[in-house]
């Protein structure tokens, strides 16, 4: 594990370069669960006008990677700027605070140079992560049910069990505030009206499309179920034992078999619940960007569109995030701020590796501050200039409880990935996947002798972010 040197006295001592007058406003959506599940991004399903009107006032990025396909340790690294294996934390289990207190976090950042800095719904997976960092807080609500059959059927449970998980959707014909999302973009609107004299960062953590689906029914009913194909529930062929989890939360649900593949109605019914949800979200953002516009902010703040990671609908016949694959691990992205605060890079589309971790460099050169390392890369340049070249690789990685650690990496078009001893480094499997126009692969192409120089080429871009004799993977928690 790589050693976090951190001089305090930088922190407390990190000033504004930039002026007051030029420094942005910075409001970022930090979805849930959503891959680029979307229409800006070719989506053939996704109903998301207010999402799709944002990337095409901003730079919507095609090859964005999250550094970890897991809510806390994927938050982690987006809200301080370093990657998992940097931080030694691979699982939801253990706050950030638990291991590291000195570690500077963006909130804590932005707080020492004169922001207001506002969390909403979940941003960091752990609440003790937030609560003292943020000038405004509102606590992350939990899943709501408002079908009367939920109702009574979760009251039912919880004379069964102490904590049991009710159905994974709902589709209740209420107001979006019934359900929590709604609630948020409230919060945010209020904040919005208090804040609009203040230079501010505000995170707004959208929950859904996370487990359970629920949704109101006006999102359930843009779409007809009969419309959403059976995704394959092939696996790759060759893919290493441990590549891929079935189902991950889904499987704690009620009404969710717990042996088998789910059926082709019940994967249906999924499916438009994930549809449903990432609409309602959509809805959501549209009302936050309005209220942008009428207080007058929009072209004095940054606005970011990010997933915490991506997100499997059947596709393996699996479910949720937890792997190395390419569709857990690529995110939508899309940026749009102010360049030189004279004018606006609209409509851009761009291919180039970014990576979550790359937020926190991102802000602090746009605002000015100094002072604190990162193990991420300044997006400003290709933000103005999205069709410039950049990274040659992004990475991520996937811990198999504590004896085995996936690290992988892509080119944009090759994912290959090796699943090493956590302590000996020594490789147990390799994988090698193409991804030059999809996010499925069905055939792991590693040692096959046609892909020879292919395969080398990803294993020397996969060591030289991954060294086999770096003292790291060693970690302080216990993955699942």
């Amino acid at each position: 594990m790589r050693k976090i040197v951190f001089f305090i006295v930088l922190f407390l001592c990190c000033s504004n370069v930039q002026s007051q007058e030029n420094q942005p406003n910075v409001l970022v959506f930090y979805v849930d669960d959503l891959r680029a599940e979307l229409g800006c991004y070719g989506s053939e399903t996704a109903i998301t006008p207010n999402i799709d009107k944002l990337a095409s006032d901003g730079v919507m990025f095609n090859k964005a990677y999250t550094q970890q396909a897991i809510c806390a340790p994927s938050r982690m690294s987006t809200l301080t700027g370093l990657r998992p294996e940097t931080l030694g934390i691979y699982s939801i289990f253990t706050p950030l605070r638990k291991v590291h207190k000195d570690v500077v976090s963006m909130p804590q950042l932005f707080n020492n140079n004169g922001y207001k800095t506002v969390s909403i719904g979940k941003v960091y997976h752990h609440s003790s992560d937030d609560k003292k960092e943020w000038s405004v807080y509102f606590e992350k609500e939990r899943n709501t049910y408002n079908d009367p059959k939920n109702i009574a059927l979760l009251k039912q449970l919880k004379t069964e069990s102490k904590n049991p998980k009710g159905p994974a959707f709902d589709s209740a014909d209420v107001e979006d505030e019934a359900y929590k999302d709604g609630r948020a973009s409230k919060y945010a609107m209020e904040a919005l009206h208090k804040l609009k004299d203040d230079k501010f960062l505000m995170f707004v953590g959208l929950s859904k499309p996370h487990l359970p689906f629920n949704a109101p029914k006006k999102y359930w009913d843009l779409y007809n179920r009969n419309n959403f194909e059976i995704p394959s529930r092939d696996k790759p062929e060759g893919a290493y034992r441990l590549a891929l989890t079935n189902w991950g939360e889904l499987k704690g649900y009620h009404g969710i078999p717990k042996k088998g593949d789910l059926d082709d109605d019940l994967t249906r019914d999924l499916i438009h619940g994930y549809h449903a949800c990432v609409s309602y979200v959509d809805a959501q953002v549209g009302k936050i960007l309005k209220t942008l516009d009428e207080l007058d902010l929009r072209k004095s703040t940054m606005i970011v569109f990010m997933s915490d990671h991506g997100y499997k609908i059947g596709e393996y016949g699996a479910w949720c995030k937890h792997s190395n694959m390419e569709i857990d691990t690529r995110v939508p992205l899309i940026i749009s701020r102010e360049t030189d605060y004279k004018k606006r890079v609209k409509g851009k589309t761009s291919d180039a590796l970014v990576e979550n971790v790359d937020l926190f460099s991102t802000l602090i050169d746009i605002c000015g501050f100094e002072g604190i390392p990162s193990d991420g890369k300044s997006l400003v340049s290709v933000i103005d200039n999205p069709e410039q070249e950049w990274d040659k690789v992004a990475t991520s990685v996937y811990a198999r409880g504590k004896k085995i650690m996936g690290c992988t990496a892509t080119d944009g078009n090759w994912r290959y990935t090796e699943w090493r001893d956590s302590k000996t480094h020594e490789v147990l499997g390799a994988e090698l996947y193409e991804h030059k126009d999809n996010l499925l692969s069905f055939k792991n192409l590693s040692e096959n002798p046609a892909y020879k120089e292919v395969e080398q080429h990803m294993k020397t871009l996969l060591e030289s972010q991954f060294p086999r004799n770096a003292e790291q993977f060693l970690q302080n928690d216990s993955p699942r």
